[in-house]
């Protein structure tokens, strides 16, 4: 009909061609971060917790002497930025900042009891909550994707067990 749009949505997205883009591996790349993120905040949602806020959170439970330094290069966060994470996460009660016994002059990121409690069961979360996205792949499929992924931005990916 003359003058009629197609209702916006998923369906809108599917119609139109994508071939000059789908070959790229920065759009499927994309395209899967949103789908993740999506799956994230849906499972996160109850936990009032972000993205990134998880990532600390498992980092400082997997390195005990972590630093604010260490953390914001790991996860690509400028100082000032990861200054004001962690002062959020300190005021909600999740995460320290301890003096390091060994050099006085530096300070050490360490969980809280809340904090573990809630590392404990955001780890129980992840540990299955991007199944029913992936489940077109088999457990091999998946493996290599991360490998792949992590190659691509350059990072080791750390143990894997």
């Amino acid at each position: 009909m003359p003058g009629s749009r197609e209702p916006q949505g998923k369906g809108a997205a599917d119609a139109l061609d994508q071939s000059r883009l789908t070959h790229l591996v920065g759009y499927a790349a994309s395209r899967a971060a949103l789908a993740m993120r999506r799956v994230f905040a849906q499972n996160f949602a109850p936990l009032d917790l972000k993205v990134v806020e998880f990532s600390i959170l498992m980092l400082v439970a997997a390195n005990p002497q972590v630093n604010q330094k260490q953390l914001g290069q790991a996860l690509d966060i400028s100082p000032p930025n990861m200054a004001v994470t962690l002062d959020r996460l300190v005021e909600r009660g999740w995460v320290e900042r301890v003096r390091s016994t060994q050099d006085r002059r530096a300070m050490h990121i360490h969980l809280t009891p809340r904090g573990t409690e809630l590392a404990a069961r955001a780890e129980k979360i992840a540990a299955t909550m991007e199944n029913p996205a992936l489940r077109a792949l088999s457990a091999a499929e998946r493996a290599l994707l991360i490998e792949l992924l992590l190659k691509v931005a350059g990072g080791k990916g750390g143990k894997r067990g």
